[in-house]
């Protein structure tokens, strides 16, 4: 599936996971550590993987490493070994890894994201390559390739750059699109500090949203199972939670440090035998709040200690 590639060699203090040159071997010769069931090969991800394999070949090399007796564990590309198979190829172009792992190097691998998939077909059709050859490569109509293209019009620069690497669907762009890009970009940081990148909060986020932050304001929001008067509610009282979210947000660094130093003073104070004795004599709540206190180990801890 292709000529063995040579790394770059790092300088000497530098230790690598991998050999140099790769490898071409013989699928009979690569002992996999997963199963590809039937139902995985069916997913729209596999069927890209082989459409684009049949296209242009393997990219993103797997990762193999050694077992002996010149055969090769496989630590990361079951999904292309499998696409291969089904290519009715019979080598595959490999990185040996010094390392036997397989977590180390599955915990390293970027998947594309949206944005990433976005730029790659725009330069894939400024270097002339038609839009049907793409379509094929990715395993989707020509429809899909054009609306991937337009993926980022009317989304703010800032807003894509704090998206860029996320894994989100086409549907949570189109969200955006509908909010100016001061919202835009607030939206994407409250996606990033939720870890939330679904339709769903992208909606909830739009419904939340005050008119005047919308790029139609005359539009009406519409949101399935809510009357306007619900979502002028929700929009309010997103409203306030989120300037109270910001508050929090802004203060919590200060707070945390002067809970650090109220730990530590109460956990020298508790440890006079004397003082403790004389607060469970007469300040026996005090002492139990203390006590909560120095059990802290963070503002998340759970208890009574405000």
């Amino acid at each position: 599936m292709g000529r063995p590639r040579k790394l770059l060699r790092p300088p000497k203090n530098i230790q690598i996971g991998f050999d140099i040159e790769t490898v071409t071997l013989s699928l009979d010769k690569i002992v996999p550590l997963k199963i590809v069931t039937p139902q995985m090969k069916k997913d729209r991800h596999y069927r890209r993987i082989v459409a684009s394999i049949r296209v242009g070949g393997i990219i993103e090399l797997p990762i193999v490493a050694r077992q002996g007796k010149g055969r090769y564990v496989l630590l990361e590309g079951h999904l292309r070994l499998e696409a291969l198979k089904e290519l009715g190829e019979t080598e595959m172009t490999c990185l040996v890894s010094t390392d036997d792992e397989a977590f180390t190097h599955n915990k390293f691998v970027n998947h594309i994201s949206s944005v990433q998939e976005h730029k790659m077909i725009l330069n894939a059709i400024k270097r002339g390559v038609p839009e049907e050859t793409i379509a094929q490569a990715l395993d989707m109509d020509v429809t899909g390739i054009i609306r991937r293209k337009r993926l980022l019009v009317g989304i703010c620069p800032e807003a894509i750059e704090l998206l860029e690497d996320k894994m989100i669907a086409a549907e949570v762009f189109s969200i955006l699109k509908r909010l100016v890009s001061v919202r835009q970009i607030e939206a994407a940081m409250l996606m990033n500090d939720a870890c939330l990148y679904t339709a769903t909060y992208a909606k909830t986020l739009l419904m939340a949203t005050p008119k005047e932050q919308l790029v139609n304001p005359q539009k009406p929001k519409k949101v399935k199972g809510l009357t306007p008067e619900q979502i002028e509610r929700v929009e309010n009282e997103s409203s306030t939670l989120h300037r109270e979210y910001l508050l929090i947000k802004e203060n919590y660094g200060l707070d945390h440090m002067n809970l650090t130093i109220l730990k530590g003073y109460l956990t020298t104070l508790l440890g006079n035998i004397k003082i403790v004795r004389y607060l469970a004599h007469d300040y026996s709540d005090f002492l139990k709040y203390f006590q909560k206190i120095t059990e802290m180990t963070s503002l998340n801890d759970k208890g009574e200690a405000a």
